[in-house]
């Protein structure tokens, strides 16, 4: 081979490698990956609730916590990046050991933190679902992102099969299963005197939810699960959602009924037959992206979550 042709192959190899590096570039980064990096710097923030309730947000899903004289009870364990600060947003409610952690579901980002909450002293509290989930390896196409199973500590180690009521730091602590609805693992928290209550990801504040179709979700399994809540809930009560601000019971009404809405304009679309991509040109969620459409579920790829889960 003369020179000129050695040149034309490096050429072409270089072009080559640059267009595939280009390539690699331009693809989309997982959700997954920029929640856990902002999960690594962002602050810990204490909104009191009612009685010896707060909620901490900054660590993905939202954590509830009842700290009192026998200890800290928590709903929910966020990313396990966010460790140092969750601790210390921990002990300035009280310097007092967790004794419970109860999981509203598999998701990496309520349950990342299971195993230091677990080496800090804590019973761990899930559905069977849950535990089959997160000891499993688990491809979650929407996310782009396949979940390694958990360290052996952050396991939970008491499995519901049913309602179950517990009794701590003058709290009725009713833990409530479901159907399939977000996942096939939910389940939620009422804590009775002090009417509150912890959805988990049944309930996204202010933002469109993502639903999992993968693992036992559909939207029409989450519209029967909020309608079951809603039946349990006092009108007045507090509730803190998987992901957004403190809520209410009207709020999560309007979650409810965006849910139903969205679904019905998407199921009429695709019976006349339309593909995903024609609707999602559709605009099916439009009359309510102003007030949901600015978080990390987009309205494009919530109507594709809804599309893929109608049956």
């Amino acid at each position: 081979m003369n020179r000129t042709s050695l040149c034309i192959v490096a050429t072409a190899i270089g072009i080559a490698c640059a267009t595939a590096a280009a390539q690699e570039a331009a693809k989309p980064t997982s959700p997954v990956i920029k929640i856990n990096a902002a999960a690594a710097t962002d602050p810990i923030l204490t909104t009191p609730l009612r009685g010896p309730l707060s909620m901490l947000s900054g660590s993905g899903g939202n954590i509830t916590v009842l700290s009192g004289k026998q200890g800290q009870l928590m709903v929910d364990a966020g990313i396990a990046v966010s460790r140092p600060r969750i601790e210390t947003a921990l002990a300035a409610l009280g310097k007092r050991p967790i004794k419970y952690l109860i999981n509203t579901h598999y998701h990496w980002d309520h349950t990342d933190g299971n195993p230091w909450v677990h080496e800090d002293g804590a019973t761990i509290i899930a559905t069977a679902g849950t535990v089959k989930r997160v000891t499993s390896t688990i491809r979650v196409d929407d996310w782009d992102y396949t979940f390694k199973p958990l360290a052996a500590a952050g396991v939970p180690t008491e499995i519901l099969k049913a309602d179950k009521t517990y009794h701590f730091d003058g709290q009725t602590v009713e833990v409530k299963l479901l159907n399939p609805s977000h996942t096939d693992t939910d389940l939620y928290v009422i804590f009775k005197e002090a009417n509150v209550a912890s959805l988990g990801d049944l309930f996204w504040n202010g933002v469109y939810p993502f639903i999992d179709n993968e693992n036992g979700g559909g939207i029409d399994g989450m519209i029967k699960a909020d309608d079951a809540i809603l039946a349990q809930l006092k009108d007045d009560v507090v509730i803190v959602p998987g992901h957004g601000p403190v809520g209410t019971k009207k709020q999560l009404r309007e979650f409810r009924d965006m849910l139903a809405a969205i679904r019905d304009n998407v199921a009429a679309l695709k019976k006349q037959g339309k593909s995903r991509d024609e609707v999602i040109a559709a605009k099916p969620t439009a009359k309510f992206d102003d007030t949901y459409g600015h978080f990390v579920i987009d309205p494009d790829f919530f109507t594709r979550i809804v599309y893929d889960g109608l049956k």
